[in-house]
């Protein structure tokens, strides 16, 4: 059974003018598509076997083209925007005629030039189009264990518990606000830790390298503020983490560890208003 959007090999059943008709093996010939004659590769004959692309037109017939896209049904991928309109926005993915993302299908602003991550669905008509909702369409058996590091595409924000973020553009992830430390966009690309690997195969991330790797990144940051400030700083452990991550741009956590190594170095001591730099 021939299948819309995906790569397959079909049999030459018969040549006209207009090029060569193809279907599955063993088939009627009723439902054969056309291969254009400027596509048909030299020297096939009837009964050959070729492997093509079948989509169908904007007239709604069913085609087929020995071109590979840059994407298939099942897969997902960053393909360029190379015009707007009013409907929706058009991608390049290598065939001639370029794939529509709908207007209803986009997350964000989207202008000419802009990688989208997208997949591919077949509308009721039997058209391809792009999505920019890949949740249900990312796997959950992605190779990653605790403290790997991954990178991945942004491709959905939740202002109230964080980003969501396509590892190796296939692969769940999640990086709770929490763990955000920069502003990001969809669309952005990121390097994250995998901080935990749920039940369910989803992968939970942190822009924080492992706590051991930080504390000395941390202390010279607070080193850095307190000769800024004269050695004073008007934070310590009684402060909240909102105030803690407005001055410093660090959890309380990482605040308190790295604290701890200066206290244990004797460079801070802290004072009823924050810390006080020794030397």
């Amino acid at each position: 059974m021939m299948e819309i959007g995906k790569m397959q090999i079909l049999q030459l059943n018969r040549m006209t003018k207009t090029g060569a008709y193809l279907n599955c093996k063993n088939a009627n010939g009723k439902d054969d598509v056309l291969l254009p004659q400027n596509e048909v590769p030299r020297g096939y004959e009837i009964g050959d076997q070729i492997e093509v692309f079948v989509y169908k037109n904007s007239e709604g017939k069913t085609m087929a083209t020995v071109t590979k896209p840059k994407l298939t049904i099942g897969e997902l991928g960053l393909l360029r925007v190379v015009g707007t309109t009013n409907f929706g926005a058009f991608l390049d993915w290598d065939l001639q005629k370029d794939l529509l993302l709908p207007l209803r299908e986009q997350v964000g602003k989207i202008e000419k030039g802009d990688l989208c991550l997208v997949g591919l669905c077949v509308n009721n008509s039997g058209k391809i189009y792009a999505t920019m909702y890949i949740y249900d369409m990312l796997s959950t058996q992605s190779p990653y264990k605790q403290n790997d590091m991954v990178s991945g595409t942004v491709y959905g924000i939740n202002k109230d518990i964080g980003i969501f973020v396509a590892v190796d553009n296939k692969y769940h992830g999640f990086i709770h606000n929490k763990e955000l430390y920069n502003n990001f966009t969809v669309g952005d690309n990121v390097e994250a830790r995998v901080k935990r690997v749920r039940e369910d195969g989803k992968l939970e991330l942190s822009l924080r390298k492992q706590a051991y790797n930080e504390i000395e990144g941390d202390a010279l940051k607070i080193m850095d503020r307190l000769r800024l400030g004269g050695g004073i700083l008007s934070v310590n452990d009684n402060s909240s983490p909102e105030h803690i991550k407005a001055e410093l741009n660090m959890s309380k956590s990482a605040f308190k560890r790295a604290v701890g190594r200066l206290l244990k170095e004797g460079a801070i001591k802290i004072t009823e208003e924050g810390i006080e730099m020794l030397w």
